[in-house]
């Protein structure tokens, strides 16, 4: 088996070890595993059965992972998305109306059209014709939306008739489980510690026991929870007409792009970023594994449609790994074992309350939110698009209306300051299609 390892991945001449890859792999897993808590509690939040997605996200984790190590051999983990999952509970299903079913269908003709966009080559084709400062605007722009939720679960920020909304109460026990958490995590993340955000987790947890908020599980290893509640859902409207009529319907062709469009960036910037931290890529972040990392992205969302969650992507906490000395497949091997293991933990990460997982929600927007540092706002036909698209996502509740106001403002302001050589084909196509869907709108209301 060791010489297979070495051989297959070709150790020796990445510069690293079997022994470097694991450890590199662990680390990578503690960065990371908060998902299988904070996954799960938004995706429940749109209707979908709690203990069922533990063990979806980590199977769809571990799908994903394990393709990337053995196919495209790099050390990137996948996990359904950060953002991908609000866009799905808080956008399409509680602000929209969809069903979670509805939505996942979506993820799953997303997954199929990335593997179609993958093998003839057009995704890196399609970001290189999205203008450079509104991709730079949407992470920033999911980051504050990411940060609202986090503080709303909370209770941190509550809905007020008056103002919109204001400061929750401080006599209740969520407030101070979520501010011990993000103390603890920030303290942690300064000092550089591996598993920073798992622990601020943990430790609200702890002090929801102490509170007698959380109760002690009955038992610490136990069987993964069947996934039956969920599973297939993204494929039963296939086999009916109502369901093709749904598939087709002008809702679903909005809702997928959206996801195509976050996904895309999502990925697209995560593995160049990852990778850069090796000796893999170019000068200008190619490398040769590129088409195969989109296509496990590609297979790993809509396997886990199928699964029952949201689309995943690559992580950037696949960083700690690299950072750690990380340079090969076998890493990202050694996070899927990791998250194999956690399956059977489903006890201790089930115990844990939203408000727990808050902190993590609030670092991760604070990590997305930093992109705005690369945005020029003093060009206004490129700033005031920026800006509106970041707004928009946590004052509309919405990723999809901060992407369709950054995209029209972009188009129209370039036009009027006479700047048309900045819009693209692909924009000025977006653009007539977000106006459609506004005008349909109106006259359906």
């Amino acid at each position: 088996m060791k010489n297979f390892l070495e051989r297959y991945f070709q150790l020796g001449s990445n510069g690293t070890t079997i022994k470097r890859e694991f450890i590199a792999g662990i680390i990578t897993f503690l960065t990371m595993s908060y998902i299988l808590v904070v996954n799960p509690n938004i995706l429940a939040d749109a209707g979908m059965d709690r203990e069922a997605l533990f063990t979806t996200t980590a199977l769809a984790t571990i799908v994903a992972t394990l393709l990337m190590g053995f196919y495209a051999k790099l050390p990137i983990a996948q996990a359904p998305g950060m953002g991908l999952n609000s866009f799905f509970a808080y956008s399409v299903v509680l602000t929209l109306g969809y069903t979670w079913q509805f939505a996942l269908t979506a993820v799953f003709i997303e997954g199929i059209i990335f593997l179609l966009l993958t093998f003839f080559n057009v995704r890196e084709l399609i970001v290189r014709s999205i203008p450079k400062v509104l991709k730079e605007a949407i992470p920033a722009g999911i980051g504050l939306f990411i940060t609202l939720i986090g503080l709303k679960s909370a209770g941190v920020v509550v809905s007020d008739p008056n103002t919109l909304v204001r400061l929750g109460d401080f006599g209740q026990h969520t407030v101070w489980m979520t501010l011990i958490g993000l103390v603890v995590t920030g303290i942690l993340l300064i000092r550089n510690v591996n598993g920073a955000i798992l622990f601020g987790i943990l430790s609200a947890t702890i002090f929801g026991l102490i509170l007698g908020d959380v109760a002690l599980p009955t038992s610490i290893v136990a069987l993964p929870p069947s996934i039956e509640p969920i599973f297939g859902e993204a494929i039963k409207p296939m086999f009916t007409v109502e369901g093709w009529n749904q598939i087709l319907s002008i809702d679903m062709i909005v809702v997928v792009f959206t996801f195509l469009f976050v996904n895309l960036f999502d990925t697209v910037g995560t593995l160049i970023g990852v990778i850069s931290k090796t000796n893999l890529a170019d000068k200008d972040g190619n490398f040769p594994q590129m088409k195969k990392a989109l296509f496990t992205d590609a297979m790993g969302t809509t396997v886990g449609s199928i699964l029952g969650t949201s689309s995943v992507t690559s992580y950037v906490e696949s960083a700690s790994g690299v950072a750690s000395g990380g340079r090969t497949g076998l890493t990202a091997v050694s996070v899927a074992l990791m998250f194999g293991l956690a399956l059977f933990l489903g006890p201790v990460f089930l115990i844990i309350p939203a408000a727990a997982t808050a902190p993590a929600l609030i670092v991760v927007g604070l990590f997305m939110i930093s992109s705005v540092t690369r945005i020029n706002f003093d060009k206004l036909s490129d700033g005031l698009p920026a800006f509106l698209t970041i707004v928009f996502m946590p004052f509309t509740y919405s990723i999809a209306e901060g992407i369709v106001f950054g995209i029209l403002s972009y188009t129209v302001l370039k036009i009027g300051a006479k700047e048309h050589k900045d819009i693209t084909p692909t924009v000025y196509v977006l653009s007539i299609l977000f106006l459609l869907k506004i005008v349909l709108d109106v006259v359906v209301k």
